[in-house]
């Protein structure tokens, strides 16, 4: 593996643990999905979820009703549908704000961002979460203020699906950086392989007690201090 001049990194099971996700963010949305779609009639963001999920369910007149039990539906089969990445950081971001949420990292994460930050490599994070959820997660994660070491955030709205070549093509091209010149570092070997199929360098994280990993043929580490990128 040649020095890169960019990571990229995925979240879920690579710099925090997945049930930080599903077993914390995710019932939090769940249970505020009509509440806050109620709550925020009428407003720009509501109806672009609303308007999004109906052009997923393809039923242009569908109820908030039906949009709430889509919605629910989706977050309960872990469906990463655009509209549902969108009210999800919307939600989460005001449990950050209150203080009723925080990002979790491995502790190894802020060691390795901060070293890597100094040997002068841009960092990012792709991940199916939001944008603003992405922000939110590491601004107010559990080993303080990490936003300040990260250089910029990519979804799939901005880049598009994980498990896509062409996402990370896309990645590239924002990034400006050369695809042979970026690593990523995700536990899912679909998302490593699509990354190599974009030019890119790969290593699978395998996290102790995490499902996923180690497969194919890419390098595998357990933590992010097996990566010598100085």
């Amino acid at each position: 593996m040649s020095r890169p001049q960019a990571v990229v990194l995925d979240i879920e099971g690579t710099t925090s643990p997945l049930s930080a996700v599903h077993d914390q963010l995710f019932p939090y949305a769940r249970a505020r999905v009509a509440d806050w779609l109620s709550g925020h009639r009428g407003t720009p963001e509501a109806t672009e979820v609303v308007e999004g999920v109906r052009a997923e369910l393809g039923q242009p007149g569908a109820s908030e009703a039906e949009v709430v039990a889509a919605l629910v539906g989706w977050i309960d089969q872990d469906v990463k549908a655009r509209p549902l990445k969108q009210l999800q950081g919307l939600i989460w971001h005001s449990g950050f704000q209150a203080g009723e949420l925080r990002g979790q990292v491995y502790s190894d994460v802020p060691v390795a961002l901060k070293s890597w930050q100094a040997a002068g490599l841009g960092l990012h994070i792709y991940s199916s979460g939001s944008v603003a959820a992405q922000r939110d997660w590491f601004r107010h994660s559990d080993h303080g203020d990490l936003s300040g070491q990260l250089s910029g955030h990519f979804d799939l709205t901005t880049a598009g699906p994980k498990r896509e070549a062409a996402s990370y093509r896309r990645i590239s091209e924002a990034l400006g950086v050369p695809a042979g010149a970026t690593l990523f570092l995700s536990d899912v070997t679909a998302e490593l392989d699509a990354a190599v199929e974009a030019g890119w360098q790969a290593v699978g994280v395998r996290r102790p007690g995490e499902a996923h990993g180690p497969d194919g043929d890419h390098r595998w580490i357990t933590e992010f201090g097996e990566l010598d990128l100085s």
